[in-house]
């Protein structure tokens, strides 16, 4: 039941314990302990909601940034990302393979903030060597859902 209620509630985690239980053939009262349980063990970390920020009004730039560091003694990459991700900026910290060590994600108002955000408090940190840095111009899918969906016509054609 684990494993499936996890995906369920990935998809969806508005879905309703009543449904929950219904979809795992299960009573709501197992679905209510096992959602406790996995918050407490730190298995689900948090219900985020996915927002289309080009249907409102909001500016949001989305910034990738890949940084290059020198790993710390005894602690690998945890402290310096540890340090990353407490900035409040700072959307999400990976570590990655490839050329560069992390990915940081960073949400901000304007090119000019991120860019501040780079050069007067990224780049200042010791270990960082380089970063590189990419916007998200457009999202087409994010965590699993289609951005954007494209008008279906359904009309039947009349001939």
């Amino acid at each position: 039941m684990r494993e499936e209620l996890l995906r369920l509630i990935e998809k969806n985690s508005k879905i309703e314990v009543k449904e929950l239980a219904k979809m795992l053939s299960v009573n709501e009262i197992d679905v209510v302990n096992e959602l406790a349980a996995l918050e407490n063990e730190g298995i689900i970390c948090g219900y985020p909601t996915l927002i289309d920020w080009e249907k409102t009004n909001l500016e949001k730039i989305i910034a990738l940034i890949e940084v290059r560091v020198t790993p710390q003694r005894d602690q690998g990459f945890d402290r310096i990302a540890e340090r990353i991700y407490n900035y409040p900026e700072v959307k999400s910290v990976y570590l990655i393979s490839g050329g560069y060590d992390l990915l940081v994600i960073l949400e901000e108002k304007s090119l000019k903030e991120i860019s501040s955000f780079v050069s007067n408090k990224l780049s200042t940190i010791e270990p960082v060597i380089s970063t590189a840095t990419h916007f998200i111009l457009k999202k087409y899918k994010d965590n699993g859902t289609v951005m954007g969906k494209k008008f279906e016509d359904v009309r039947e054609v009349i001939s």
